[in-house]
């Protein structure tokens, strides 16, 4: 499979983070909490270190903008990086953590690697390439109601907090199952056809750069739960097929 220059960095990037992950995983490596209260390891800095240094020696007149270190450069091509996406779960020892690495051009997201090197799951995507899953292609399901679908829902406090969550109740009596699969894992389902849908809020942009592009180019849609596009602002995600995006907007407005 012939890569693209970039994305061909961005493969570099997350394998030299996924080195550096798995000589610290179940290390029972120190935890310090950030100004928000999530939590920050040697993993996490080293990690996005290894990421900057690959994507500053490859790209260097790009933007990047990191979970733990910020942003700099340019804002019209912009890497947009978090090392390890679900360090609580790093911290326990389960594997539902991974690398997130988004290319943001001329604004819009262009390209996403997300690795998750002890789940055992590498996806990636650019547009007009398709996406894949450890080499294979990925595409959504054909499932075209909301009776029919499988929904994954994750951080959900905001919307529990909120007057959107008696609708959400609503839709999840409606759908076929349920389900709460998190952070990469169920965007990486819905990619391949597995699941339907996702909604979460309490996100940032570093969360779901990467996926924007797997499930779109996957052959889903990926938007705001107000609808909106995505933007370095976005807060909240409805992530379909495609089929069920409509629907689902209006079952959640």
């Amino acid at each position: 499979m012939d890569l693209s220059y970039d994305l061909s960095a961005a493969l570099e990037a997350a394998e030299a983070a996924a080195r550096v992950i798995r000589e610290l995983y179940a290390k029972n490596i120190a935890v310090e909490l950030k100004a928000d209260k999530s939590p920050v390891t040697e993993a996490d800095v080293r990690a996005e270190r290894a990421i900057r240094e690959v994507l500053a020696a490859r790209t260097p007149d790009y933007g990047f903008f990191g979970e733990e270190t910020g942003r700099s450069g340019s804002a019209d091509t912009l890497w947009l990086v978090d090392p390890i996406d679900g360090t609580k779960a790093f911290v326990r020892e389960y594997p539902m953590f991974s690398t997130q690495i988004g290319l943001w051009r001329d604004g819009r997201l262009v390209l996403g690697v997300s690795s998750a090197p002890l789940y055992g799951e590498l996806a990636w995507a650019e547009r007009g390439a398709g996406a894949w899953l450890n080499g294979r292609p990925l595409r959504v399901s054909g499932v075209a109601t909301i009776e029919e679908a499988a929904l994954s829902g994750g951080n959900l406090r905001t919307l529990a907090a909120g007057p959107g969550w008696a609708r959400y109740g609503q839709v999840v009596q409606r759908v076929s199952r349920i389900r709460g699969y998190g952070d990469f894992l169920h965007y990486h389902l819905l990619a391949g056809g597995k699941i339907d849908a996702v909604v979460e809020s309490d996100v940032n942009i570093l969360d779901i750069a990467a996926l924007v592009t797997i499930v779109e180019e996957a052959g889903g849609r990926f938007s705001a739960l107000d609808g909106g596009a995505i933007g370095l602002d976005t807060t909240t995600v409805l992530a379909t097929n495609g089929k069920l995006h409509a629907p689902l907007l209006e079952a959640l407005g």
